[in-house]
């Protein structure tokens, strides 16, 4: 079979002929869709993410996957149904605490291994094999969109997180930043627009005529372009917000980002940065957050609830977003135009195509 992987020692993407994978009791044999592209697979081929499954000299891509069953084994699916996989697994050592109560998603980085980023084979190839209980069914009419499931994920389990954090009190939150234009950055500001959010605000570093931007707008929400006005600033040039979501890795809106919060606030932090040593004004964020109840709180990875809310979510996305946040779906022989799509300016979210339903 097909498959997309980067070998030790490159950083660059390409096809290789693997053996199609045999399923253990209790996996399920699933016939590639579609694969999404996003940071994070970028991160892995420049070196600065993840890992190699130990022994292995190469790592097939991709965790943002959809695909159909095609042998259930002795599993509760049935061949044919859609199904969209979560990412964390155990590492060799076995399963954890983490595991064995459904949250690996909480597990620190030692205690999992990642399919496709960090010390496992991920789901870009033409078949690939999971546990039944890291599937997540998803509707036929949602075939096509389903490799979008994974960052929706993400965004669900942020909120989840941010909104728990705030549970001691009545938070009604009404406004938002999202830090980041960038595909999950957009996927938020949309559900954040579906889920009653009054007033949105969407940081980014890009000039007009831009497709992100046009999202931005199409959503009612303002774009805030960082170059004019900084996040600290944020708060005096439109309004402190009760929700900051960080999606851009760039460690100093972990710091800035309490400042542009309104009393009570979260701030929600997605973003991995590479190593930086900068100064801050400890003192005053420790006041800020102190005296103003504000809160920051990490998230990375989902687990399977965080799935089955974003199947949910992603069937109530409107049909106009989806077509315009997804800007190429390239087939196999075309991997290279892509993963190059990172360099487009016109390019928001680019996909592998396998195989059609």
């Amino acid at each position: 079979m097909d498959a997309i992987v980067v070998r030790r020692g490159e950083s660059s993407p390409e096809v290789a002929e693997l053996p199609r994978p045999d399923p253990e009791p209790g996996e399920v044999l699933v016939r590639t869709l579609r694969v999404g592209i996003d940071g994070t697979d970028h991160e892995v081929l420049a070196g600065s993410h993840g890992g190699f499954p130990p022994g292995e000299d190469y790592l097939v891509l991709g965790h943002e996957a959809v695909g159909v069953v095609v042998d259930a084994g002795d599993t509760g699916f049935e061949a044919g149904e859609v199904v969209a996989p979560t990412v964390r697994r155990p590492p060799e050592s076995g399963s954890n605490e983490f595991f064995a109560r459904g949250e690996p998603d909480m597990a620190p980085p030692e205690a999992c291994v990642e399919r496709g980023i960090d010390g496992a084979h991920g789901f870009m190839a033409e078949y690939f094999t999971s546990p039944a209980e890291s599937l997540v069914r998803v509707p036929e009419s949602l075939a096509e969109w389903g490799f979008l499931v994974e960052p929706i994920s993400i965004t669900e389990k942020a909120l989840e997180h941010a909104g728990a954090s705030r549970s001691a009190f009545d938070w009604t939150p009404e406004s938002a930043l999202v830090l980041g234009n960038g595909s999950l950055g957009l996927l938020t500001l949309a559900m954040l627009d579906a889920r009653g959010y009054d007033r949105l605000y969407c940081l980014g570093r890009r000039d007009r005529p831009d497709p992100t931007i046009d999202i931005v707008e199409e959503l009612a929400a303002t774009y805030v372009d960082s170059r004019q006005t900084p996040v600290p600033e944020i708060p005096e040039a439109h309004e402190p917000t009760d929700l900051v979501y960080e999606a851009t890795g760039y460690a100093k809106h972990a710091f800035e980002c309490v400042e542009a919060l309104a009393p009570g606030g979260v701030g929600a932090l997605l973003g991995v940065p590479d190593p930086w040593t900068f100064e801050v004004d400890g003192g005053r964020l420790h006041e800020e957050l102190v005296l103003n109840n504000k809160a920051l709180v990490g998230s990375v990875n989902s687990n399977v609830r965080h799935f089955e809310a974003a199947v949910e979510t992603l069937g109530d996305l409107p049909a106009w977003f989806r077509d315009d946040l997804v800007t190429g779906v390239h087939d196999v022989d075309e991997y290279g135009s892509a993963f190059a799509a990172v360099d487009d300016e016109t390019a928001i979210k680019t996909a592998i195509q396998f195989s059609r339903t």
